[in-house]
């Protein structure tokens, strides 16, 4: 970097006055944009003016209330069985809205599911419960959707637009759509086709729904065994809408698995119900292997985000294996605090999670050499080949207790970069071979004011289309191990923000 560059990227970085690390190597000092900061926005998102007001909105986008159902037999074997409320879960919507409240929630969305003719009930009792409860916790952005039973796989969340039609448009796609809703059983509706053709119709509504597939390794027999979600799967519903099937959960619900009702642990109890592939971290394993299956979606240029969620049913106080809404996992969402900004952030992957509150802000910034244009997370940044791009992280490490009456800090960040490699040679691909970790920032290589984790890479001489990404943890573990039954969450920390894209010209 020469002389008259490093002026004025340092001019940039004092405008923001959050400070700097010393140079060395390929670290440099760090700062938030300054105002000629030209800061490049996914495609598809809302105005620059409400962007400009956007702060990090937490959320839960897989939480069930009492309307999920179990099944009681019909006394008649002619008909259908009969749907048992609070058979699955306990809680009215009402009660996850203030909870989620109470641990800091800004947004969550109900998704229930249920067995043969669930539709009607979610229309007809479900929804109105939802309207009361929205006028009940008004702080709370509450998103009508369902936990899909998908056809050929397991569960994905429907995440409805606030909307007029909202209702209707959630039964449409649960009566025509979800695998279990008729009786008897029909085995058409459990095709991989079938879900192709469910995504077809959600992408032709006037407002699409998003699709986030939920655990999708639970079902997994060991690691790269896949069981009934598969890359090819996920790769075909992104290909078929891909601004409606847009993610998947990094982190899955079920962390209190491994707690007894007292809060000892569990020894037979597997974090996120994993029982035969554990989690990693607490993450997926599609998400927690640098290098894997997200890297390999990443590497094909597709828009794929994580989430992570409570899949709260029961509280594991109370014999379940759940927190609350935001008790343990949060999504954050860059956005205003409105629907429609909520979801178009989770469209365009302005998402980072945590697990445990370790952290409440991260910040990822591309920047190029000039230091006029930039992009964040979900974005892309245009740069020319060989071009230098600084990365600039900015984390917040909450100093008060989280949930768990821990008070977790951040010992370790990395930044992960890969290539852009096209199209995967085979629809089952989970490698991307040029994704690794290119810096691992220990607290003796950032810059800390407070409460503000402040550090930054130079990227050199970048040839090749890319993009970084970030994640942190409050332990010494190089990459997130398995988690042993039992295992405590509360002592096994992660967060991880999406991608920045890097566009060589």
């Amino acid at each position: 970097m020469n002389l008259s560059k490093f002026l004025l990227l340092r001019r940039w970085l004092c405008a923001a006055a959050i400070g700097g690390v010393a140079f060395g190597a390929n670290r440099i000092a760090t700062a938030h944009p300054g105002h000629d900061l030209q800061i490049v926005a996914p495609k598809g998102s809302v105005t620059p003016a409400s962007a400009a007001t956007r702060s990090w909105q937490a959320g839960d986008h897989h939480v069930h209330s009492w309307f999920s159902v179990s099944l009681k037999p019909s006394s008649d074997p002619s008909q259908p069985p009969e749907l048992v409320i609070a058979g699955d879960a306990n809680n009215p919507i009402a009660t996850n809205a203030s909870m989620a409240a109470k641990h800091g929630l800004s947004w969550m969305v109900a998704t229930d599911h249920g067995g043969p003719n669930h539709a009607k009930l979610n229309r007809d009792r479900a929804y109105p419960e939802l309207e009361r409860s929205r006028l009940a916790t008004p702080d709370i952005l509450q998103f009508w959707g369902m936990e899909l039973d998908t056809p050929a796989a397991e569960h994905s969340s429907v995440i409805v637009p606030y909307s007029a039609d909202e209702r209707d448009a959630l039964f449409g796609i649960e009566s025509g759509y979800n695998r279990r809703e008729t009786w008897p059983d029909d085995p058409a509706r459990d095709q991989e086709a079938f879900m192709l053709d469910a995504l077809r119709h959600m992408s032709s509504l006037p407002n699409p729904p998003i699709v986030i597939a939920n655990h999708p390794s639970r079902t997994a027999a060991g690691v790269g065994q896949y069981g009934l979600l598969s890359p090819h799967e996920l790769r075909a519903w992104n290909d078929t809408a891909p601004t409606v099937a847009v993610g998947m959960e990094g982190a899955p619900g079920h962390q209190a698995e491994g707690l007894k009702p007292d809060g000892a642990p569990d020894p037979e109890g597997a974090r996120g119900a994993y029982g035969k592939a554990p989690t990693m971290g607490g993450c997926d394993q599609m998400t927690a292997r640098v290098g894997g299956f997200w890297d390999s979606m990443l590497g094909e240029g597709r828009r794929w985000w994580i989430t992570s969620t409570s899949d709260s049913h029961r509280h594991y106080t109370t014999g379940g294996s759940d927190f609350w809404p935001g008790e343990y996992s949060k999504t954050y969402v860059k956005a205003t605090h409105t629907y429609e900004d909520v979801l178009d952030g989770l469209r365009n992957g302005r998402v980072f999670v945590t697990l445990g509150d370790l952290v409440s802000e991260v910040e990822v910034t591309a920047v190029t050499t000039d230091g006029k244009r930039a992009a964040e997370i979900g974005g892309a940044l245009q740069i020319d080949a060989g071009s230098d791009v600084t990365i600039v992280i900015r984390v917040r490490d909450p100093a008060g207790k989280n949930f768990g009456g821990r008070t977790p800090s951040v010992s370790r960040v990395d930044l992960i970069h890969g290539e852009l490699t096209g199209p995967a040679t085979s629809r089952a691909d989970d490698h991307n071979p040029t994704a690794r970790v290119i810096e691992r920032f220990s607290p003796t290589q950032w810059t800390r004011e407070g409460e503000l984790l402040s550090m930054a890479y130079l990227l050199k001489n970048v040839r090749r289309s890319g993009y970084v990404r970030v994640r942190g943890t409050n332990g010494d573990e190089l990459e997130p191990q398995p988690d042993a039954a039992g295992e405590d969450p509360w002592s096994d920390l992660w967060f991880y923000a999406n991608p920045i894209f890097l566009l060589v010209k």
